[in-house]
């Protein structure tokens, strides 16, 4: 029996009498129905346990290559926006930092190494963090499910959840909690300090919206214009020109025209070769219609559209290569502060609030180190260090080590290498007695 059997049957039953046990029977022969799961013999009907729905709601929580999020990646403009998002996020290093005048990395608290070495037993932090960026991209929502050590003093473990299978909301007394639905088809209310929560625009403050869905029309009428230009190449007229001839070839000449453009006239290999026509022919080259111009044009306009969406600028689409060179440092500061930023700044406030104690919020932050995207050539790199060093005459503002910590370079045990100072000044030397040993 079907979920629509139900609600006919319900209608049916409040006009007689209901009997005491209804047996679940087929809504129609067994070789017109589809495959689907069946109740034991003698199961009584109770409302929600039909099978059928049990293994129906089961199937569309578990997500995987069939939710829309993931039919959306088919789409190339959607795919490197989000991969190129994602990727980044999991690549930046991201640190736990005590505030204060020294600054120092807080390698000792269990949060540190989660997010710096292992976040549970299967993923490495950049997978761990990329998964949950392309949730959060893919369907506005991305969650991890934080195992706290048995005293509620350490999390353990983030442990990433399905989106589709969680549904935030707040409870009577205005604490977020999350129901969670397991593979196994379970529901389980979770509180907010075992979630890691990362939200993407969000009208109520709890869950957050899609882009996907959002830009649906566009991302629709894309997906539309590929599977036009796919059944242009599948089933389309592709020839590039005719060969016209005055009257009717003759069998033997048209065959030999045939064989001749077959074999001496196509590939690669026989680029800018003459051809030889008989009994009059003459070639006509075609040239592309306005449609096919109107077609790309579209297509090109859509890939803007989906990159709009995400805040990707279009080069870096490999839509246009008039904008590399000189100008690809200009797009990696477009990419950090118009795509990236506002994603530091989820992730981190996030991890504070479901990772630190609000003590320990006080004292410390987490950081991403966005400027390992902004390193620059070397020539640029070196101009940087050497004027926050102090060359020039100005006053500085790092010192050697703390250049060096940018480089991914071991620190320096030189005495002098966490002060400011100037690095071509070099210190002055204690002045030696004019007669060391004393001799008159």
């Amino acid at each position: 029996m079907g979920i629509s059997d139900f609600f006919r049957r319900s209608a049916a039953s409040a006009a007689q009498p209901r009997p005491e046990a209804a047996r679940i029977e087929p809504a129609m022969p067994e070789a017109e129905s589809r495959p689907r799961a069946e109740a034991t013999p003698g199961t009584l009907f109770n409302g929600l346990d039909d099978p059928a729905l049990l293994e129906y709601i089961r199937g569309n929580v578990a997500g995987g290559l069939d939710t829309p999020g993931a039919r959306s990646l088919r789409n190339m403009a959607i795919m490197r926006c989000t991969t190129l998002i994602s990727e980044a996020i999991g690549t930046l290093p991201l640190n736990l930092i005590v505030n204060g005048p020294a600054k120092a990395y807080a390698t000792t608290h269990p949060a540190y190494r989660l997010l710096k070495v292992k976040p549970n037993s299967w993923q490495t932090p950049y997978e761990f963090k990329a998964l949950l960026q392309l949730h959060a991209l893919l369907h506005g929502n991305g969650y991890a499910r934080i195992v706290w050590s048995g005293s509620g003093a350490r999390p353990l473990r983030l442990i990433p959840m399905e989106p589709l299978a969680v549904k935030p909301r707040l409870n009577s007394t205005w604490d977020m909690v999350y129901d969670y639905t397991t593979p196994e088809g379970n529901m389980i209310t979770l509180p907010a300090r075992e979630v890691l929560h990362l939200r993407d625009l969000s009208l109520d403050g709890i869950v957050g919206l899609s882009r996907i869905k959002l830009a649906r029309e566009a991302i629709d009428l894309a997906q539309q214009a590929e599977r036009a230009a796919s059944r242009t190449f599948r089933t389309g007229v592709m020839a590039g020109g005719a060969i016209e001839v005055e009257k009717e070839l003759s069998e033997n000449a048209y065959t030999r025209m045939k064989e001749s453009l077959s074999s001496d006239y196509t590939g690669a290999e026989n680029a800018g070769k003459w051809m030889l026509l008989e009994e009059g022919a003459k070639a006509s080259k075609w040239s592309s219609t306005g449609r096919e111009s109107q077609q790309i044009e579209n297509r090109n306009h859509q890939i803007e559209e989906v990159a709009r969406a995400f805040g990707v600028p279009r080069p870096l689409l490999m839509m246009d290569d008039t904008s590399w060179g000189s100008g690809i440092e200009q797009l990696a500061i477009f990419f950090v502060q118009y795509a990236l930023s506002h994603w530091f700044t989820a992730w981190e406030q996030a991890l504070s609030r479901s990772l630190l104690s609000e003590t320990e919020a006080d004292g410390m932050q987490f950081k991403f180190n966005e400027r390992a995207l902004l390193r620059g050539t070397l020539k640029d790199q070196a101009d940087f260090f050497a004027k926050a060093l102090g060359a020039g005459g100005q006053a500085p503002w790092m010192t050697q080590n703390e250049v060096r910590e940018v480089s991914d370079m071991p620190r320096s045990d030189d005495e002098n290498a966490d002060k400011l100072r100037n690095p071509m000044t070099q210190p002055a030397k204690p002045a030696e007695p004019a007669n060391p040993e004393g001799k008159p």
